[in-house]
């Protein structure tokens, strides 16, 4: 094994972590923070968007002492007994001693390094507010875009998130005030249509959205669950490496969904 000349310890890491997202103010579908216990002491912290696998796999090439992702383990009404794939992922992590750390909605909604911030940042949006409805959760941010046509707006998410997006087109007009929550967020295009803005955007796509997008005059995108939460899990890890003594390296594992 690589000689380790920086280490912090893991309950420093969490920590900061807990403080920064405040995960007790959500009702989340999973478990955030830490899902499986590995070493107390961490040098290398690998991020990613879900723990697969593949991730792992690179997290045990690189000898990483912690993963950390957006979507990890133990989501609600999934099978409890640790068998088949489950129990392979965990057996990775803990023959190597790996931490697995997840943040779900609470790193969508954070004011800095959320999903949801970090995607208008790199669409060029300007954030006017949350919507706060009885699914928000601080999660349906709503803005202003330069306006353009609905054409030209799926034309920026491929060149600025590298995947080509669902358009389902509610209306004729251009896109100037918009609406979105990155993820499988696309129920919560019945409280943006009613908050009148001229597009909603998330990651995926229900045979109903295109009812309710045609039928509420709005238009929807659907950009892609992995492409618009890619930016969120990384920055976190960007953070602790600059505010710990530890590395980070982010692994993007392709997911065209």
């Amino acid at each position: 094994m690589a000689e380790r000349n920086h280490m912090t310890a893991r309950k420093v890491l969490l920590d900061d972590m807990h403080a920064l997202l405040a995960p007790e103010r959500f009702k989340d579908f999973t478990v955030n923070g830490l899902q499986v216990e590995g070493s107390d002491r961490v040098t290398r912290i690998m991020s990613g968007v879900t723990a697969s696998q593949a991730l792992l796999d690179e997290a045990v090439a690189w000898q990483a002492d912690m993963v950390l992702v957006h979507h990890g383990y133990f989501w609600k009404n999934e099978p409890v007994a640790i068998t088949g794939m489950k129990q392979r992922r965990i057996a990775t992590l803990l023959a190597h001693d790996i931490n697995l750390v997840a943040w779900h909605l609470p790193l969508d909604a954070h004011a800095t390094l959320g999903n949801n911030v970090l995607l208008a940042d790199r669409m060029g949006w300007q954030v006017k507010g949350v919507l706060d409805g009885e699914m928000g959760q601080g999660l349906l941010y709503h803005g202003e875009m330069t306006e353009c046509s609905q054409q030209t707006l799926a034309q920026q998410f491929q060149q600025r998130l590298d995947h080509k997006p669902l358009m389902i087109s509610g209306h004729d007009r251009p896109i100037r005030r918009i609406a979105w929550c990155t993820g499988g967020a696309q129920d919560m295009i019945i409280e943006a249509a009613e908050a009148g803005v001229d597009a909603f955007v998330s990651g995926e796509v229900s045979e109903r959205t295109t009812h309710l997008a045609r039928e509420m005059g709005i238009t929807y995108y659907a950009a892609g669950h992995h492409a618009t939460e890619r930016d969120g899990i990384r920055a976190l890890g960007v953070r602790l490496a600059q505010q710990h003594d530890v590395e980070h390296r982010f692994v993007d594992i392709d997911n065209p969904v």
